[in-house]
């Protein structure tokens, strides 16, 4: 009787323990999250880029996902579209100007459900040292699991932007003003669910 009141009880302190963690303050965990670009090339293809620095914060409320805040950031010299030479000129004054504007950050400003598993994320994205309001689709998050010293979970947002509007503006005709914005996220809430 008594083993069997020890299972019941350690299933229950699990269950509450996952329930507490799945709302709360993660952290976005940098080794495993990115957010990709999509840009057209002389109006012929696509070239993909990746900004493999990104941080930040996510307070999240599954009970109300409207109550729920981002804040991210990142770092633009991360760039990298697996060319060197294109790399470097776009960390130049010609384009991002890292020397003058080494982030790029996004604060939300209101979130809403648009069915199970998703929503939609509106606020503030500030590029080249400009902000402008944008709206992310948005799946996820994720069920939490527990693993690697903490309470995982994952998201993925999306949005297009256009370049012009953040005052970036070279090699028009070489470079589509258009920009698919993809984050991936892993967020974490270091030691949840021990």
């Amino acid at each position: 009787m008594i083993k069997k009141w020890l299972a019941v009880a350690g299933v229950t302190a699990f269950l509450v323990t996952s329930a507490f963690a799945a709302t709360g303050t993660y952290q976005i965990d940098p080794n495993h999250s990115t957010a990709q670009f999509v840009v057209r090339h002389l109006g012929i293809s696509n070239v993909q880029g990746d900004f493999t620095k990104v941080s930040g914060t996510v307070v999240l409320d599954d009970e109300d996902i409207s109550k729920s805040t981002v804040n991210a950031s990142i770092d633009v010299s991360s760039v990298d579209t697996r060319v060197q030479g294109r790399d470097n000129d776009l960390k130049s004054a010609k384009f991002f100007d890292v020397a003058h504007y080494p982030t790029m950050t996004f604060t939300s400003t209101k979130i809403w459900s648009t069915g199970n598993g998703t929503a939609k994320m509106t606020g503030n994205l500030t590029i080249h040292g400009v902000t402008k309001e944008v709206t992310f689709d948005v799946s996820g998050p994720t069920a939490p699991i527990n693993a690697m010293g903490g309470m995982r979970r994952g998201v993925e947002a999306t949005t297009k932007i256009d370049r012009k509007d953040f005052g970036i503006t070279a090699d028009a005709g070489f470079v589509g003003d258009q920009i698919s914005i993809t984050i991936d996220a892993e967020i974490v809430q270091p030691g949840a669910g021990q």
